[in-house]
């Protein structure tokens, strides 16, 4: 088990450093004000409205990097400092999730992948800990621990399943946000920079999560294979 805590130590503080990164550049950028005056809000709604998307709402949410778009409802999610202020930060996030709507519109193959996988990883997730650790003690006394530990492992093979599944969607997101950001002059070239180099920071949340996740994997199953020698 002590192979466990130290992956899942190094993956913690990893984690707690991207993420602290990330929180600074949205602070540090949140001061660069659009020369065109433009709300996330607003921006939002014009990048959906050029992409001829007219059913999608744009709402404010509470929270800090609470940002998201709901398929289910078709709506474009917003931090409430993203949906009102006007800066190189919020455009870029505000762009980035109505980058996800137009993978919804379009029917992008990764964005329907992932949203198939979702009823099946929720469960998944909430179980496979508890069925891994279960199947490790089981393992001291009984062969049925081997068995166990390799349902808990498939059920934690989804959730890093869906982890890689969500990198692709996450960077085809931002790549619309700034091809569109760029195509429109929405945002001058310093403007540019710093949504750009914020987008890559979110980004590398999700990288480290399933790299995070990867490694996990391959611990627990390392030593399933070593419990049936």
């Amino acid at each position: 088990m002590m192979g466990y805590y130290l992956i899942a130590g190094l993956i913690f503080i990893v984690s707690i450093y991207v993420s602290n990164r990330l929180k600074s550049k949205f602070k540090h950028y949140s001061k660069v004000h659009l020369q065109n005056g433009m709300s996330g809000r607003e921006i939002a709604e014009k990048m959906l409205h050029d992409n001829g998307i007219y059913d999608v709402k744009v709402i404010s949410t509470p929270g800090m990097l609470t940002d998201h778009y709901n398929p289910a409802n078709k709506t474009v999610n917003l931090s409430e400092a993203v949906y009102t202020q006007r800066n190189a930060a919020a455009a870029a996030v505000a762009a980035h999730e109505c980058g996800h709507a137009i993978q919804h519109a379009t029917a992008y193959g990764w964005l329907q992948m992932r949203s198939q996988l979702v009823p099946i990883v929720s469960v998944a997730s909430r179980f496979s800990q508890w069925v891994i650790f279960g199947g490790l003690m089981l393992m001291a006394t009984t062969a049925l621990g081997s068995t166990v530990l390799l349902i808990g492992i498939i059920l934690y093979a989804m959730g890093t399943l869906f982890s890689f599944i969500t990198l692709p969607v996450e960077y085809d997101a931002s790549k619309r946000a700034l091809v569109w950001l760029e195509q429109e002059n929405m945002l001058n070239p310093q403007e540019h920079d710093a949504a750009e180099d914020s987008l890559k920071w979110a980004a590398r949340t999700y990288v480290v999560a399933a790299v995070g996740s990867l490694a996990t994997l391959l611990y627990f199953l390392s030593i399933y294979m070593g419990g049936r020698d």
